[in-house]
């Protein structure tokens, strides 16, 4: 992959804010202008861009008698090199399994830990925060049908990278309305340096037709799990969501949000405050942003019916400017008849490596890909 350098460094935390209130209003107010003007319009496909990756199937080790299934969420130990996934229970759900659905494989693909029994419905997200804690979202609820499912779902949980439980947000098996502390299919979760955590909720909102009612919003809580606020509701606006999918924060704090089923990323301060939309990564599932500020972004649903002209892969490129330097293309662009087959979730080791969580019945599998 080409090295991207730039000539002067991202503002600090702190001097971002430290900024006036009135330089912060107008800021706000060009983001909106640029919004509903030159960033709404339509933008040519991103998709003949060089691959510099080579694809490795069944690289990863599971234990005898276990396979892959849907692999939604895929994040990178704190040493930089071992990978945290969370998969649901050899097949789409891990309601009334035993198995562990929180996995961790050293860099050479052997499995060393594994929890999480009993716990989830639907791992969807996943987190490993600075102090090496994992963070795990469950992005169903109870179904009155299955009695094993009581009392689980519309929960992110933390853990130690032992496995024990060590915060849960929401109230497990109880949805939210989409204004307080109780959440609604939580999608992902990520925390800022502070220990401020949040949490894209609501899974459900991506259709078209979904009802008004539907949650889809950025939920924030203190390090500790008491309630600050919340910002967004179901539509296509700025801070408006169609499923917000996934989460990452770049070097200057900025929160990045992939609002699936608007095709596109937002970018927000931690307050909420709406700063861009790009929609040069195409139709973003899940996002990873490096510590050179190098944006992966994992496309595993664009079609002709969802994102006409835009091809399925990983597109690579820059949080700093917004530049696509490079694209791993799907190798079956518009699989028939799940219409899904590429990476769902994204991550890239302290290497370089690449790694992508594939979630269809047609390519349940964890993908690594390394530069030729």
């Amino acid at each position: 992959m080409r090295t991207v350098k730039y000539a002067t460094k991202p503002a600090s935390w702190s001097s971002r804010r430290g900024r006036g209130s009135l330089f912060a209003s107008l800021l706000t107010a060009m983001a909106l202008s640029r919004a509903t003007t030159g960033t709404q319009r339509s933008i040519e496909p991103v998709n003949d861009l060089p691959n510099p990756y080579l694809t490795i199937d069944n690289y990863f080790k599971l234990a005898e008698g276990r396979w892959w299934s849907s692999t939604s969420a895929v994040d990178i130990d704190i040493d930089g090199r071992s990978i945290w996934v969370a998969e649901r229970c050899a097949a789409n759900s891990c309601a009334g399994s035993n198995l562990n659905p929180i996995l961790k494989f050293d860099e050479s693909g052997r499995l060393t830990r594994r929890f999480g029994a009993g716990i989830f419905i639907f791992p969807h997200g996943i987190h490993v925060d600075r102090e090496g804690n994992v963070w795990v979202t469950d992005a169903h609820g109870p179904d009155e049908k299955d009695p094993s499912t009581k009392g689980k779902g519309h929960a992110v949980y933390k853990f130690s990278p032992q496995g024990a439980v060590l915060l849960t947000l929401g109230n497990p098996g109880m949805p939210g309305d989409g204004h307080g502390d109780l959440l609604n299919e939580p999608c992902d979760v990520v925390t800022a340096p502070n220990g401020d955590i949040f949490v894209a909720d609501g899974h459900g909102g991506q259709k078209r037709n979904a009802p008004l009612g539907k949650v889809s919003r950025i939920a924030k809580f203190t390090k500790d799990g008491r309630f600050m606020r919340s910002w967004g509701t179901l539509g296509s606006g700025p801070r408006e969501f169609r499923t917000p999918h996934g989460l990452a924060f770049d070097s200057r704090g900025r929160l990045f949000v992939a609002d699936r089923g608007n095709n596109r990323i937002q970018l927000f301060d931690q307050d909420g405050r709406f700063l861009d939309q790009w929609k040069q990564f195409g139709r973003p599932s899940g996002i990873f942003i490096d510590t050179s500020d190098i944006l992966y972004s994992a496309d595993s649903e664009s079609s002709q019916t969802s994102n006409p002209g835009w091809k399925r892969g990983i597109r690579i490129g820059s949080a700093r400017d917004g530049r696509v330097v490079s694209f791993i293309p799907d190798p079956t662009p518009d699989p028939k008849p799940s219409g899904r087959s590429g990476p769902e979730g994204v991550a890239a080791d302290g290497r370089g490596n690449v790694y992508g969580a594939e979630v269809s019945a047609d390519a349940r599998a964890l993908k690594k890909y390394v530069k030729r």
